[in-house]
């Protein structure tokens, strides 16, 4: 029996998902009732979360970027934390530090004190203003779910979630991310200007005398359930065939397109398959289905490997997008 016939004749396994998959409709409705005109980015956001992944946020002040984690915080009961990342942000800030204490009979001992990251649902705002010191101080975290103080390690709650923003507008006196950290988001998700209907709806719900608030529709315990579930769902032989196809195609020297050697600097790693792999089996439950399939890749293809590549001089100078290079590659398996 293979695993997806094992799957299906599974009662556990299917009753599991159709609850998971009921409980994220009420989610993203109950998001949809604060945050206005951003479906694609709520559908992003929450397969990020189901796959148990971290999302990069990118986009101009004002789209609702802050509102989206507060909002997800409180719909799924997770403890949320927010740090602005300025200049002068340190390490210790972030991840915390030891103090010297002396008790009553005079002795010495050092205490941690936990810093914000020891959260559920950490909020990293404007992360490429601080330096790359500090932000490296996530990269541990982000990988590990465990920070390392005076040689000791603190593991962090479950589950733990950085949802980071970037203004892609303002690039005086920031730090670009480097390659290792962008890696470590699952996702990068922009966050584009709503429609004239949505915008509308903004403009009459939020400036009243009073606003929704949002309701709590989980517990973090029954996501990290949801979490290790998406793990069990099988993949076909053609979804993995196309995540590699389309992973490996985007390496420069070893791809057959034209357009990948002449303008991709370097291209995605194995992380980018193992997001896929998670973030389309998320997709197919948040969608109510029991396995996901090749539409999945080619929806996903962008946020996920927009982040992890990088356009050459040439491509630059003769205006090639990131978005075209992509959906080159969309198109070999679409």
């Amino acid at each position: 029996m293979t695993e997806a016939e094992a799957a299906e004749n599974s009662p556990e396994l299917i009753g599991d998902l159709e609850k998971i998959s009921s409980q994220f409709v009420d989610v993203k409705n109950g998001i949809g009732r604060i945050i206005f005109g951003q479906p694609r980015v709520i559908e992003e956001t929450l397969i990020t979360l189901l796959a148990g992944g971290h999302v990069l946020l990118i986009g101009v002040p004002g789209l609702g970027k802050t509102r989206l984690v507060e909002t997800l915080g409180k719909v799924l009961g997770l403890d949320e934390r927010r740090v602005q990342f300025t200049p002068d942000l340190m390490p210790a800030d972030i991840i915390g530090s030891e103090v010297l204490e002396e008790n009553d009979a005079g002795k010495r001992s050092f205490r941690f004190i936990q810093g914000p990251v020891f959260c559920q649902l950490l909020m990293a705002d404007e992360i490429n203003r601080a330096s790359p010191r500090t932000q490296s101080a996530l990269l541990q975290a982000m990988q590990e779910n465990r920070v390392s103080v005076a040689g000791h390690y603190h593991d962090l709650p479950g589950p733990f979630h950085v949802l980071a923003t970037q203004n892609p507008l303002e690039q005086e006196g920031t730090y670009p991310l480097p390659e290792a950290q962008l890696d470590r988001f699952l996702m990068q998700v922009d966050v584009e200007y709503p429609q004239l209907a949505a915008e509308r709806e903004i403009l009459t719900k939020t400036t009243g005398v009073q606003e929704e608030q949002p309701a709590k529709v989980m517990e973090a315990e029954e996501l990290v359930h949801a979490q290790h579930m998406v793990r069990h769902i099988p993949v076909g032989e053609s979804v993995i065939s196309a995540i590699l196809e389309l992973v490996r195609s985007g390496r420069p020297g070893e791809s057959s397109i034209k357009d990948i050697n002449d303008h991709v600097a370097w291209g995605p790693g194995p992380r980018a398959s193992q997001a896929l792999m998670l973030a389309v089996r998320a997709a197919a439950v948040i969608d109510g289905r029991l396995a996901p399939s090749v539409d999945d890749v080619l929806a996903l293809a962008h946020p996920i490997l927009r982040h992890r590549m990088a356009l050459n001089f040439a491509a630059r100078a003769e205006g090639v997008t990131m978005a075209h290079i992509i959906d080159k590659l969309a198109a070999r398996i679409g």
